[in-house]
């Protein structure tokens, strides 16, 4: 992957992922903050899932884009989008502005993650990805140090905004980084024949907003009174799948043998893994009182976990099949689960949840590059920046309903009081975990892609 053909390529991939983990885990780590400072608890989970759906219309034209133009001016768009909800999210004065932020980011962050994938496909050889889609994860390790930590302290003795704001001068700094690598590319697609590229789908983006405009719905129906919570989240579910139809490959949503289940699990497991780290946080805070720091010591566990499970699934690819690796990790994802809610629910020792979610970084990181792998090996030229958009809405939509659904149960659970809502709620993600280990065996037994030179 350092070689002098893919050396600036991938220095700038992987710089870019690695500010994207960066993001990720300081805003997980320190929303529990922002919220308490902008009146926002109300709001707590559509800041996760509104950006997660709003990425859903980004993945799908940036995946039709690519395929008709190449990844180039995707990527470009991408970032300036990325950048924008940045200084949104790190200037705003209220919980909606900041919300607003964060949909521009989504916006951009979903364009960019299948932009980049569509790189992957155009410059490395098949033989490859195995490693480099190990790399990706990999990217996450210095983050997942660092990440959350820096952001607590950040909150705690400057301003959470700057979690926001310290970002932009990397991003642009890391464009630099690929701006050769993209001129390589653009030089290649200059010379791909007319007749071969991918028409403009635009009912595709249409779908797609529709599933946009579903998941927010069901995010926002916590705050109905009484009977209507049960009946908009409901109709917001149903809406959210009709959409969707059109934006996966058929038989997603039914779990269907060969690619659509890969699709489908990635969904499940997305949905059990996010909606129990964002409320992990807010459960070592509140409850057990441990300082945002501390707490973000469960997302620096889970995130050397994944990267090093990742590394191992590129390093030995040869060891496990594709439906092997997928069994592996949801067995630790459900592991990783199953002890969050323990501990919420007999008081256990803050310790053991944090334990279990490096257990459950584990779990995805053998999951997650196994499944962009084959997705890429079963996708025609022409169809794979169709495919990584699929799986990648099959990712975001999976985890922003869960994040809906857990804001429901927080709603139904709240008059219990104590740490009841954080139990229903990791119970819930553990159902969905149970889903995605049941329909494994629906993955085949495919020979293991060639070990990574």
């Amino acid at each position: 992957m350092f070689g002098r053909q893919y050396v600036w390529v991938t220095v700038g991939i992987l710089a870019l992922i690695f500010l994207a983990a960066f993001e990720a885990l300081a805003v997980t780590t320190v929303m529990p903050i922002i919220s308490a400072a902008l009146d926002g608890d109300s709001l707590y989970a559509l800041a996760f899932s509104g950006p997660l759906a709003v990425g859903v219309v980004g993945m799908v034209a940036a995946g039709n884009w690519s395929d008709r133009s190449g990844p180039v001016p995707v990527v470009l768009t991408a970032v300036v989008l990325f950048v924008v909800g940045l200084v949104i999210a790190g200037t705003a004065a209220s919980m909606p502005a900041l919300i607003v932020g964060r949909l521009v980011h989504g916006l951009g962050g979903g364009a960019l993650s299948v932009s980049l994938y569509v790189v992957v496909a155009r410059v490395y050889p098949q033989r490859m990805h195995p490693a480099i889609f190990g790399a990706f994860a990999g990217a996450w390790v210095v983050p997942s140090l660092i990440g959350p930590f820096i952001a607590g302290l950040v909150a705690e003795y400057t301003s959470w905004r700057w979690v926001f704001l310290g970002v932009v001068v990397l991003v642009l700094a890391a464009m630099g980084m690929l701006r050769p690598g993209l001129a390589s590319i653009a030089a290649a697609e200059r010379e791909r024949p007319v007749g071969v590229r991918e028409p403009w789908r635009l009912s595709r983006t249409l779908w797609s907003l529709g599933a946009a405009a579903a998941v927010l719905c069901a995010s926002m129906a916590a705050q109905l009174p009484g009977a209507l919570l049960w009946v908009g989240t409901g109709a917001a579910f149903v809406l959210a799948g009709v959409a969707l139809r059109p934006l996966l490959p058929a038989g997603t949503l039914s779990g269907r043998r060969g690619l659509p289940v890969v699709m489908t699990i990635r969904g499940l497991v997305s949905g059990a893994f996010l909606s129990t780290e964002v409320y992990l946080p807010a459960l070592l805070t509140g409850e057990y009182r441990l300082s945002p720091v501390l707490a973000g010591l469960a997302l620096s566990c889970a995130g050397i976990t994944w990267a090093l499970a990742s590394w191992l699934q590129g390093r030995y690819a040869t060891v496990l099949s594709d439906a092997g690796s997928m069994l592996l990790g949801s067995v630790l994802l459900l592991i990783a689960v199953a002890a969050s809610a323990a501990t919420s629910a007999l008081g256990l020792p803050p310790a053991v949840a944090i334990a279990g979610w490096a257990v459950a970084g584990a779990g995805m990181g053998t999951l997650v590059p196994r499944q962009s792998g084959r997705v890429l090996r079963l996708s025609a030229p022409e169809q794979q920046g169709f495919n990584s958009s699929a799986l990648l809405i099959a990712d975001s939509i999976g985890a922003a309903l869960a994040l809906a659904a857990t804001a429901v149960v927080f709603v139904a659970f709240a008059p219990l009081g104590g740490t009841a809502t954080y139990t229903a709620s990791f119970t819930l993600s553990a159902l969905l975990a149970v889903g995605g280990l049941l329909l494994v065996g629906r993955v085949g037994h495919d020979a293991p892609p060639a070990a990574a030179a």
